[in-house]
């Protein structure tokens, strides 16, 4: 499975089009990004691609009027996620504004989801002798 890395300038990217507030946490993920509410993802980033989960609503809508790509590898796509139209990467500033708005609609879905639990913390391995 081939794991494309993000360039600093789909990085820097993906931080415009996420919401700016104390709730969101974006973390680093196999070279790219995702940000996070209440230990969920809402939006990732996988090489340029900048995925989103979204209401089934806002999912059917999006893929219906939008030439969107599967998100993650192309062997195994992330189920749930919608890839913005890698095209929205290069257009223009009407672009950045309409990935915003669906970034956006993903965090406010996925906010109202329950927390996700911490994990237990891994027990130490004991060594066979």
């Amino acid at each position: 499975m081939e794991m494309p890395k993000a360039s600093d300038a789909d990085k820097e990217h993906f931080r415009a089009v996420v919401p700016e507030i104390p709730e969101v946490v974006i973390k680093p993920m196999f070279g790219n990004l995702g940000a996070f509410v209440n230990g969920n993802m809402f939006a990732g980033l996988f090489g340029p691609t900048i995925g989103v989960k979204l209401s089934a609503a806002d999912k059917a809508t999006l893929e219906s009027t939008e030439r969107t790509v599967p998100f993650g590898p192309a062997e195994r796509p992330m189920g749930g996620y919608t890839g913005l139209p890698e095209i929205w990467n290069s257009e223009g500033d009407g672009d950045v504004a309409r990935a915003r708005a669906w970034v956006e609609k993903a965090f406010e879905h996925v906010a109202g989801l329950p927390p996700k639990a911490p994990k237990a913390p891994k027990a130490p391995r004991v060594s066979k002798k």
